[in-house]
């Protein structure tokens, strides 16, 4: 399968290694408005380097983009309309009619819409799906310190969005509420927000995102009515605690805990083999259009509900 990488930057770069190492795909080529970034994933990857991605049109069967969010729409809407698959990091679009439009354009032309949520390939995620039941409180927290780039979007957008996908796929209940609050330190736009959802089955979910954090942190947290899961996403640790069969000499029920690591693996790599996968047989992908449109309905709730409480309290 003829592939392409558009945005060969930070993680751009990391897409183009993985299509040039998998068998089942060529890579091409890869486009990049920078001259010194396309030039150097060429140069590594034996591939031909183009600063206008429309000279790769009509030449690619799956495409990756991963330029900045407000290009989104308009180059994966070049590619499907073209023939081609596409696999488009998150946040899918910028806004929600952006994100509808992608999805009637993939009908349209009989290609794979891919959103990379990149979380849902993470081995401890993976790992929880077998012992989730009917979760009541969801908890998720991701601080990160302050970098540049991403900060065209607010931090919803940026970060929380990646746990708003997972709770969404965890809990699958209409949101039926939302409240949220934040607030801009460093950039012009929302850098740190906690959004409460409540959801038609009475799960509710409290997400914390931070780009002006000391720490690094991906944690999800998940109460159901037989286990408290804790779940670290970034040293893929899986905490399962339960009421054990006994009661302690202290008269204490017993606690059974539970504790795996999972090897760090490479979610980027199964991310693109699924996606790869989808665009060669039709089958839907792992985390379709429809979820990704799901995911940023929410994130702009959640982001609109913010501003909003800026207003109120300005």
């Amino acid at each position: 399968m003829r592939t392409a990488v558009i945005g060969v930057g930070y993680l751009g770069r990391f897409h183009a290694q993985k299509y040039a190492s998998l068998p089942n795909s060529t890579l091409v080529g890869v486009a990049d408005p920078s001259a010194a970034a396309r030039s150097a994933a060429a140069a590594e990857l034996g591939v031909t380097a183009h600063a206008d991605y429309r000279e790769l049109l009509g030449h690619v069967d799956a495409v990756s983009i991963v330029t900045p969010t407000p290009t989104h729409f308009a180059v994966a809407k070049a590619f499907l309309e073209s023939g081609a698959s596409v696999l488009v990091e998150k946040p899918m679009t910028v806004t929600v009619e952006e994100g509808e439009s992608l999805i009637e354009i993939a009908r349209h032309a009989k290609r794979t819409l891919q959103v990379g949520h990149l979380e849902r390939f993470n081995a401890a995620v993976q790992a929880l799906q077998p012992v989730l039941t009917v979760p009541r409180f969801i908890e998720s927290a991701r601080l990160a310190p302050f970098k540049h780039r991403g900060t065209e979007v607010d931090v919803v957008l940026d970060l929380m969005i990646h746990d708003i996908d997972l709770i969404l796929s965890i809990v699958r209940s209409p949101v039926i509420s939302v409240d949220a609050i934040g607030s801009s330190i460093f950039s012009k736009e929302i850098d740190i927000a906690n959004a409460r959802l409540r959801f038609a089955s009475g799960c509710v979910a409290n997400a914390t995102a931070s780009r002006v954090s000391m720490k690094t942190e991906r944690r999800l947290r998940l109460f159901q009515d037989d286990a408290y899961l804790s779940v670290d996403l970034h040293q893929k640790i899986v905490t399962v605690i339960r009421k054990g069969a006994g009661v302690g000499a202290d008269g204490m029920p017993q606690v059974a805990i539970d504790e795996n690591s999972y090897d760090q693996g490479d979610a980027l790599k199964a991310e693109i083999e699924a996606f790869l996968a989808s665009a060669a047989t039709g089958l839907p992908p792992p985390v379709t259009g429809e979820d990704g449109l799901l995911a940023l309905r929410t994130a702009v709730n959640i982001a609109e509900q913010v501003q909003s409480s800026r207003r109120q309290f300005s």
